[in-house]
Formats: C-alpha cells, sequence, structure tokens
C-alpha cells in the first residue's frame, strides 16, 4: 500500500462558482484562438446585420489591432450592454437551436473578445443616435454618445493582454496576417455581393490595402466565378467547372477544376455549408472521392464548393468555432457531391487545363544570356521600335509557297533516319483542321502525334492518350456488367471489435456490388465469403482493416473500388499503343477522333495532360513575330 503524499492535502475540495470574468476567459480560449479567429467573429457578426460593406484594419499581425467597419443595421445604445452580455443575442430566441438562419447564434463572441483585449463599440442604428461602450479585461464601461454615420464600428486593441501567456503561443506577424487574409478570402467567396478590403497599419501612417474585393455584379454564377477570379485568380476560374445540381432537399454549386488543374496539396478546396466556411472531413472525403481515378494520391483537387439545404437537416452547433458540421443525411450529402462534380467532367469531355499550354511555352523559351550571338537568345528590340508582324497569307498562298519550298530530293530517304514523319495529307481530311483536336500532320519520336488545327497546333501523348480510352471503355464494361466475384473454397474469418463489425455491415451493401462478400460471424467476427476476381488472390484481414480505417476516416470506403481501378488502369497500359509504335495518318486521326468523344480524355490516370495545345500566337510569339 501506498504511503499518501504529504504534499497533498487530505482535506475534501470544495466547489465553487467560478466569477464572471474568468468564465468569459475560458470561453475566449474556445472561441479566440488567434487574431484571424477574431476576425472571423467580428466580419461574421457584420455579415448577419446584413453589410454590404466591410473594411477590416489591422496592426501587429492583429495583436495589437484589430478594427471592423461595416454598413449594417448597426445596435441601438440601449442595447450595447447586454451585446456585451454572454449567451446574449439577437439571431435566435432558444426555441430551436437547429432551426438557424445566421453565422452567429451563441452570443459569445464579443464578451470572449473584451475578456481578453481592449474592446471599443460605436454603433449607430438607421434613424437612431450614435453610441459607444468600452470593455476592458472584463470590466465594462458606462455607455456613451458618440459620432459615426449608420453602421458599426468594432475596435479590438491588445489582445490577450489579460491572459499573458496565450501570447506565447502567437506565431509571428507575418503568419498571423497571412491567418487573417485566409479568413477573409473564405469568407468574401460565400459573399460575392458583399465588398471587403483588408488594411494593414502597422508602424502607423495610413497603412497599405493588401486585399479588396469590390461588389460583384450579374446572376449568381457570374458574381461568384468574378468573386473565385479575384481571390483564387483568373487561373482558376478559365480551368474551373461550373457545378449546379440538387438532391433531397440539398442543393451544391460553386466550381470545380479540371483534373489538370491539380495542386499538391489540399489548400485549393473550399467548402460551405449555407454560406458558412467548414473543414468538414466528410465533405473533404467527397470531393477527393469524385476525382480518385483522375488523380494520382499525391495530388489534390481545385473546388470552391456551396452545399445549401434547409437548416433543419445540418446541426452547426457542434463546436465553438462552428467549423464542423453534422448532417441529418450524409450519404445524400456525399452522393449529391461526388455525382455532380463526376456529371460535370464528364461534360468538359477531352478538355484539359490552359495552364499546360502555358507551362509549355515557359519551356519552350530559350534561357537569357549576356550576349545576343549566344545560341537561342533573341536581342530586344530598341526602345521605342515597331516590332514587324508578317501578315498571315490565306490558305491556297500557303500551298504554292510550300510547293515551291519543297526539297527535289533527299528528305524521304532522310526521314528514315529520323525520329519523325511527315503524313501527306489527301483533301478529303483537310475539313478535320476545324475540329478540336485537328489533322494529324507527323509523328515524332515514335509517340507524339502532332495535329494542325485552324487556329493552332496540338500535340499528343498517343500512349497515355491510348491508355485514358481503353481504361474509360474498361470501366463501362464493369459497369454494365458488373464484377465478377470469386467464392472462397473455405471462407475467411476475420476478427474485429463490435462497433468495428456494426461499421463494417452497414455498408455490406456497397461491397457487395463492388465482389466483397461479407456476413456476421457471432460476436465481433465477419465471414469473407467472396472477393473480386480480378484482384486474383487477396489478404482479406488487411483489406477489411483498410475499410474500416477509411470508414472511421472519410464516414466510406472507396479502397475496394480503387483497387479494382488500379487493376483496369494497369490493364489499359498494357493494352493501349504502346510508345515507339508508328501510326499510319488515319490511325493517329482515329485515336484523335476518340478522345473527342470521350469523356476524361484530356488527362491520363494519375491526373496528368494526354495533349497540349498551342495556338498560332502563342507560337508566334516565340519566335519574337508579335
Amino acid at each position: 500500500m501506498s504511503r499518501p503524499d504529504p504534499k497533498i492535502s487530505t482535506d475534501r475540495p470544495h466547489i465553487r462558482q467560478l466569477d464572471e470574468a474568468a468564465i468569459n476567459r475560458i470561453a475566449a480560449g474556445e472561441v479566440v484562438e488567434r487574431p484571424a479567429s477574431a476576425v472571423k467573429e467580428l466580419i461574421e457578426n457584420a455579415l448577419d446585420a446584413g453589410a454590404a460593406r466591410i473594411d477590416v484594419t489591422i496592426a501587429d499581425g492583429g495583436k495589437t489591432l484589430i478594427r471592423v467597419t461595416d454598413d449594417g443595421c448597426g445596435i441601438a445604445a440601449e442595447d450595447l450592454p447586454l451585446a456585451l452580455s454572454r449567451h446574449a443575442t439577437s439571431k435566435i430566441d432558444g426555441s430551436d437551436l437547429l432551426n438557424i438562419h445566421s453565422f452567429g447564434f451563441r452570443g459569445e463572441a464579443l464578451p470572449s473578445l473584451g475578456a481578453v483585449g481592449r474592446l471599443t463599440i460605436t454603433s449607430r442604428p438607421a434613424g437612431g443616435e450614435g453610441a459607444m461602450i468600452r470593455v476592458a479585461g472584463g470590466v465594462t464601461e458606462p455607455v456613451k454618445p458618440a459620432a459615426i454615420n449608420a453602421g458599426t464600428i468594432v475596435e479590438l486593441r491588445d489582445l490577450f493582454y489579460a491572459t499573458p501567456a496565450r501570447l506565447k503561443f502567437l506565431r509571428t506577424d507575418r503568419s498571423e496576417v497571412q491567418a487573417i487574409n485566409d479568413v477573409i478570402k473564405r469568407l468574401a467567396m460565400a459573399e460575392p455581393f458583399v465588398g471587403f478590403t483588408l488594411s494593414d497599419v502597422s508602424g502607423g501612417g495610413e497603412g497599405r490595402v493588401t486585399f479588396r474585393a469590390d461588389v460583384e455584379t450579374g446572376d449568381m454564377f457570374d458574381a461568384l466565378r468574378g468573386r473565385l477570379s479575384t481571390i483564387l485568380g483568373r487561373e482558376f476560374a478559365e480551368n474551373a467547372l461550373p457545378i449546379d445540381a440538387e438532391r433531397e432537399g440539398f442543393h451544391l454549386t460553386g466550381y470545380a477544376a479540371l483534373p489538370t488543374y491539380s495542386r499538391g496539396s489540399g489548400v485549393a478546396q473550399f467548402l460551405f455549408v449555407n454560406g458558412r466556411p467548414v473543414q468538414d472531413k466528410l465533405l473533404i472525403g467527397a470531393l477527393k472521392g469524385a476525382y480518385f481515378d483522375f488523380l494520382s494520391r499525391d495530388r489534390y483537387p481545385a473546388a470552391a464548393l456551396f452545399l445549401d439545404c434547409d437548416p433543419t437537416m445540418v446541426d452547426v452547433n457542434v463546436h465553438p468555432a462552428k467549423s464542423q458540421v453534422r448532417f441529418r443525411e450524409p450519404g445524400v450529402a456525399r452522393g449529391l457531391i461526388v455525382s455532380a462534380i463526376r456529371h460535370a467532367l464528364a461534360g468538359a469531355g477531352h478538355r484539359a487545363s490552359t495552364t499546360v499550354a502555358d507551362e509549355t511555352l515557359e519551356a519552350f523559351r530559350p534561357e537569357p544570356t549576356d550576349h545576343f550571338g549566344a545560341l537561342g537568345a533573341t536581342p530586344p528590340p530598341p526602345e521605342g521600335a515597331r516590332i514587324y508582324q508578317m501578315d498571315r497569307p490565306s490558305a491556297g498562298a500557303r500551298a504554292a509557297s510550300y510547293q515551291m519550298q519543297a526539297p527535289q530530293g533527299g528528305f524521304a530517304e532522310m526521314g528514315r533516319d529520323w525520329s519523325a514523319r511527315v503524313e501527306d495529307v489527301p483533301e478529303d481530311q483537310a475539313p478535320l483542321e476545324s475540329l478540336p483536336l485537328g489533322a494529324a500532320r507527323a509523328q515524332v519520336h515514335e509517340n507524339y502525334i502532332v495535329a494542325q488545327t485552324t487556329d493552332g497546333m496540338v500535340i499528343v501523348d498517343q500512349h497515355a492518350a491510348h491508355e485514358r480510352l481503353v481504361y474509360e471503355k474498361l470501366k463501362h464494361q464493369m459497369a454494365e456488367n458488373g464484377v465478377a466475384a470469386q467464392a472462397l473454397l473455405i471462407p475467411e474469418i476475420v476478427e474485429m471489435s463490435e462497433g468495428d463489425c456494426a461499421r463494417l455491415m452497414d455498408h455490406a451493401d456497397d461491397l457487395a456490388r463492388l465482389g466483397l462478400t461479407v456476413e456476421p460471424f457471432g460476436g465481433g467476427a465477419v465471414a469473407v465469403r467472396e472477393t473480386p476476381a480480378i484482384l486474383g488472390e487477396v489478404n482479406a484481414k488487411a483489406m477489411i482493416g483498410d475499410i474500416l480505417d477509411e470508414i472511421a476516416d472519410q464516414g466510406e470506403s472507396m479502397n475496394v473500388q480503387a483497387r479494382l481501378e488500379a487493376i483496369l488502369s494497369r490493364v489499359a497500359c498494357h493494352g493501349s499503343i504502346r510508345s515507339g509504335r508508328r501510326m499510319r495518318a488515319e490511325e493517329m486521326n482515329a485515336l484523335l477522333r476518340e478522345m473527342e468523344a470521350t469523356p476524361h480524355s484530356g488527362q491520363c490516370n494519375h491526373g496528368r495532360p494526354t495533349y497540349v495545345e498551342l495556338k498560332l500566337a502563342d507560337i508566334e510569339r516565340l519566335f519574337g513575330r508579335r
């Protein structure tokens, strides 16, 4: 028996009520993690107030100053003291915590900020008088009259001065500014008809504007596209597909990028539920599932998706930061995202992102040198000199010119020794130039097809393109005929916890459609009776373990389907046109036509482009002709 520690009192501990200041500081620890958290809460209050213009000013990464100015409905002077009381809000009456139509509803943000910093609220409702109230470290001063236009100004100075230990956990000013930028941009994406500005006044003076998003006009999709172009860049807007789909009370809108416009991490994934930015595993998993057979595991899709539904169908009262949600019908929400994105990708056909051509042109440009005479260097024109652009001849003039310039002999024989072939184009193939991928003109290095279009050229990787075509055919056949299952001579018994067993059996029907048949075997065990025949010999225990891990992490498992499609991808790779094979002109043109008719043919099975399109203007610019 251990002896009692003499340093520990044996007196019975007493339960005591914490004072209001301590309660507010504890609440602030949940709601206000860093300056970006304070900015988020204040902007959401401004949006709830119906603001059409929101201006944010910060200093020293938000540590010494955060000021949010809006033109919303304002707060009456008699309501200002109540606004600083915990759990006081104008957004709900407390009778139904599931029917929430506003960003805020807890009534914790303002009292929490006043408990850890120096908070000043100046406000004036339309037709009313302006008033101001201050609170520092939880101590509130009386309300005073103030001169202000209609709207509200919330100023927070010296964040965490009342809890100096929290300051040690803040990052550098630059990191905090970046976090604030990210918060404002996410909120601005969901509100294209609201103007936002962020100004940094560190060091004094008027400071500088670091972010600005003006009010967008037009319908919702045009406005959203304009706002995303401002925030995510023109390239995203050019390479993103519009999403608009509904199912069982859920409405999904937004933009999802082409697979060839992918990223090395998930930084370009923005998900919203009823206009609220969220970080939800279910939605992130659905986005991953929509692209899983278009991208390799080290690439991430880019998307901005907005899922709207009746507030009673989603619970946002899960975490004080309100960044997590819980759906009443999670399967419907996930299925809508996957099907809507896949439908949009199928509609894109063979299209690839424009950044592919930009990267190709960048690779073509010669390295700069200090001497104009160096190989590949192009001397700059004299300042003010006019760059000569040769007029583009007609098709007839080009044909006559080519005939006059054709070599008189030796080229055909020399072609056998060079890794390139130029095909004679029959007259009846001339109209092929007007098709999206044009008419095949040559094959280079026995792997790359060069095709001519009306306004440029296309270079196709014949092996990658045909691999994708075969892969899509195999997937279509599997979807039509189902997955052949192989019955095990002796069912394999896999032991697990009863909770894991229940989760696995919830997905038993989906697994059976993929050829994996599992049945309960008593207690926490399951019997694996059939496995997909195409997978051959399978370690059932390891596969079940991977499936359970994926279900726990994402709410659904794509493990079996991913394995099946990985096999199909390998079969497609071995069954496609190999690099090094010479193709006749009719074969090359047939491949181009099949690419135009096959969805997703713009990228290979790993998300890389199957072709590059260069416009004639881009080619001329490479040679300094415009």
